[in-house]
């Protein structure tokens, strides 16, 4: 069996997708590169049931299967797409709850920068015009939006977000629910208050140097 670590790594990831709500039923899906390969859940298995047997290899190239014992994900081609605009390794997509709903708001191209965090992300997230599940015009505006970015929304589905790491991908998807579910609220009271181009330069630099502290013996 090949690459047993992230076999196993989505298949935590997983336990953890159902247990935030990222997603209802079988929705959603996600992905470690792995070299010229890419390992990504199965087509409609639903997560409680996801093992590392059960996860599929594809060819980043063609998106051929290589080992699978059900069909890899609809999405297969939105998250080879995706690896090529960000440079990431890994790829999470979710159906949450806000994400999907301000992806469903008429009107909404992007979601402005009302809050610093949005800056972990590249900066104000892009929202997709829609396009079918599955298929390559939907990969393809989600590649499109996520130039310089680490996340996008699609329109009226879901989220995409991109990272070094499998986790790193996965805390992006709870960040950027945090934020949209912000937003919702903010725009049923009234308008954001957008961050300037200098608060948001100030804040790309202290991320720079925002480091976890090595705790002590």
């Amino acid at each position: 069996m090949k690459h047993p670590e992230e076999r196993q790594q989505l298949a935590d990831v997983a336990r953890r997708f159902a247990a935030e709500k990222l997603a209802t039923g079988t929705g959603g899906n996600f992905s470690v590169a792995v070299g010229d390969e890419l390992v990504i859940t199965p087509s409609a298995v639903p997560y409680a049931d996801l093992t590392p047997e059960l996860m599929c290899v594809i060819s980043r190239a063609d998106g051929a299967t290589i080992e699978g014992r059900f069909r890899p994900s609809s999405e297969w081609e939105l998250h080879l797409r995706a690896l090529e605009a960000t440079g990431a390794s890994a790829v999470v997509h979710t159906h949450s709850v806000a994400a999907t709903a301000v992806a469903s708001m008429a009107g909404v191209t992007e979601v402005p920068p009302f809050h610093y965090y949005m800056q972990i992300l590249g900066g104000p997230v892009r929202v997709t015009e829609y396009a079918r599940y599955g298929s390559p015009l939907l990969a393809e505006r989600a590649g499109a939006a996520l130039a310089g970015r680490t996340a996008c929304l699609l329109g009226n589905h879901g989220a995409v977000l991109c990272d070094a790491t499998l986790d790193g991908a996965f805390e992006k998807a709870l960040e950027l629910e945090w934020l949209c579910d912000m937003y919702l609220r903010i725009r049923a009271a009234g308008e954001p208050r957008v961050l300037s181009t200098a608060d948001l330069q100030e804040v790309q630099e202290g991320l720079a140097t925002y480091v976890n502290p090595v705790p002590h013996s």
